[in-house]
């Protein structure tokens, strides 16, 4: 059996974590947790009803580069931010682009019964499907 000195073995455990970390950076690279950092800081914003505060920090997170599955997201909130404002034109806009990124997408019984943005994301789903 082949003895490793402390060094030895030290440095062959140095060097295996460091590629499981180089690893790791190349899958979900630093920007990626700031930008999902970002949205979250963004949504609690929203639900504390500060929407100027929120849509500045889920555009940032959507800039700083998110998963596909956090840029639906974002742009869900986006739209809420957008209805709740009157801002009807970019609300659907909103939720088209979250549709194009996440065409399953649908929204949590107590989202999709909101009297606003409930039915922009109906109509909007269905023009897209009706598209297919």
């Amino acid at each position: 059996m082949l003895r490793l000195s402390g060094w030895a073995l030290t440095m062959v455990t140095v060097l295996v974590l460091g590629a499981c970390q180089s690893k790791l950076v190349q899958e979900f690279p630093f920007t990626k947790f700031k930008a999902e950092n970002m949205l979250d800081q963004g949504i609690r914003a929203y639900d504390d009803g500060n929407y100027n505060v929120a849509a500045r920090n889920i555009q940032g997170a959507l800039d700083a580069g998110l998963t596909t599955h956090s840029q639906a997201r974002a742009h869900k909130y986006l739209a809420f931010i957008d209805c709740i404002s009157g801002q009807q034109a970019q609300c659907r806009e909103e939720f088209k682009k979250a549709l194009e990124i996440e065409p399953n997408l649908e929204l949590k019984p107590e989202e999709a019964g909101h009297p606003t943005w409930g039915p922009v994301f109906r109509s909007v789903k269905a023009e897209m499907h009706a598209k297919q």
